[in-house]
């Protein structure tokens, strides 16, 4: 696995990944930037954030539970002291669809968490408090 991070003047720098998609990074105007694409700490919570949204809908999918869409949101909290660390981080899933278990969908969040959400195992085991929660919606 392989990203490219070019310099494209400024703070600003354009990311491409392995697969060959770009990411445009930039900071804000008063260390910078030019606000013209997402922070880099915001990146790490889409990464969390996707990477365990993949799992508990590959896990629900698998259960045969009706999903028809999933949402999650992702919340954190930075350390006040350099370097500006993420110290707890919340994920709220939002599942909609039809006669959805809500024992499978708790127990699909719970096995993203501790054992296929590589992004999440990795920032647990260097400190950061990640919770967890969840509403289903019916349609």
């Amino acid at each position: 696995m392989s990203t490219t991070i070019n310099w494209t003047g400024a703070a600003s720098f354009r990311a491409t990944t392995g697969s060959g998609h770009d990411i445009q990074l930039d900071g804000p105007p008063d260390h910078g930037g030019e606000n013209h694409g997402a922070r880099p700490m915001e990146m790490m919570l889409v990464g969390l954030g996707g990477c365990t949204s993949f799992d508990v809908m590959s896990i629900l999918q698998k259960s045969r539970q009706n999903v028809t869409d999933c949402r999650a949101e992702v919340t954190a909290e930075r350390a006040d002291t350099v370097p500006s660390v993420f110290t707890k981080i919340h994920i709220h899933f939002h599942v909609t669809g039809q006669d959805l278990n809500e024992k499978r969908v708790a127990r699909a969040i719970q096995l993203s968490a501790e054992q296929y959400c590589s992004a999440s195992i990795m920032l647990e085991k260097a400190g950061v408090e990640i919770t967890h929660d969840y509403t289903i919606h019916e349609e």
